[in-house]
């Protein structure tokens, strides 16, 4: 489903306690918690990937990311899916900003919530990392005084410049 927020697209699912989506617009941190807010629910816990001014001791001027938001969707509903059901969740919601991304602002929100903190400090951080590993989203790292590269959007994934 594509939505319009503030003129801006939103490409997004829904199932079950589960939310993902993918925008250019800016990242709200409680309006992503208020998707997994569960009268059932002990602990809420939020993932907040923000963009930094520096990798491998480079000066990072921005991020861009980039995606195939059909597919980046339906694999993020399916890690949504597969650990709400592992970690026994009452919501997870998966949001990623694609498009420039300055620093100091995020570029993916994870929240989840569950009965209990271990298993929502748990699934965060595996949704998290198997966003990371899996789903279709691609960035470009921009540095100060020198061209971007494009990375497998995973820490450390050193990217390889493309000859065009």
């Amino acid at each position: 489903m594509v939505t319009s927020q503030n003129t801006k697209e939103v490409w997004e699912k829904s199932e079950d306690g589960c939310y993902v989506a993918l925008t250019h617009d800016y990242l709200n941190v409680q309006d992503t918690m208020d998707r997994v807010r569960d009268p059932g629910a002990g602990a809420i816990v939020i993932f907040a990937g923000t963009t930094r001014d520096n990798f491998d001791g480079k000066p990072v001027k921005e991020l861009q990311y980039s995606s195939y938001q059909p597919r980046a969707l339906r694999s993020m509903l399916a890690i949504a899916q597969a650990l709400r059901t592992k970690h026994g969740l009452k919501g997870i919601a998966m949001i990623h900003r694609l498009g420039t991304v300055p620093i100091g602002e995020e570029s993916i929100l994870i929240a989840v919530s569950s009965p209990h903190r271990q298993a929502a400090w748990r699934a965060g951080e595996e949704a998290l990392e198997e966003c990371k590993a899996g789903v279709e989203v691609w960035k470009r790292e921009e540095f100060e005084g020198e061209e971007g590269v494009w990375r497998a959007n995973r820490d450390g994934a050193v990217g390889q410049r493309e000859e065009e």
